[in-house]
């Protein structure tokens, strides 16, 4: 039998990062969310929606546990309400949740702007000129 470690090694780095973009896109969900219910009360199946429009696919099972987590972390409030005679559970953003948003949009602004600013030669530092006089 032939073992291949290289190929184990390879296809735990594959893994580690597939983990860590699941990672990175969970955070733009949550910011996303926010994002939504400081518009208007929002629920899961219109959130999944939303969300798909930009590519993201989630199933009610990954979107609800996103939902609770915010709720328990003090970022949305839940409301229920019956429609069509079944209790649907809407979310507003708190006093937290929008304090959160707006530092995250901040930062979002920041970091966009330096990823995707063009591409500028580095300036060369200036040498230092301390003792060194200038002909006149």
């Amino acid at each position: 039998m032939v073992s291949w470690p290289d190929n184990d090694m390879r296809y735990r780095t594959i893994a580690a990062q597939d983990a860590m973009v699941r990672e990175f896109f969970l955070g733009f969900i949550k910011v996303h969310i926010l994002h939504h219910a400081a518009e208007e009360e929002v629920y899961g199946l219109a959130l999944i929606s939303e969300l798909g429009r930009h590519g993201y696919e989630l199933s009610p099972g990954k979107m609800y546990p996103v939902l609770h987590q915010l709720e328990q972390a003090g970022y949305l409030r839940r409301i229920d309400r019956v429609v069509n005679g079944k209790v649907r559970k809407y979310y507003a953003i708190t006093r937290r949740g929008t304090a959160a948003l707006t530092d995250a949009r901040r930062k979002i602004g920041e970091l966009v702007e330096e990823l995707l600013a063009p591409h500028v030669a580095p300036r060369r530092p200036k040498r230092a000129t301390a003792g060194k006089r200038r002909p006149v």
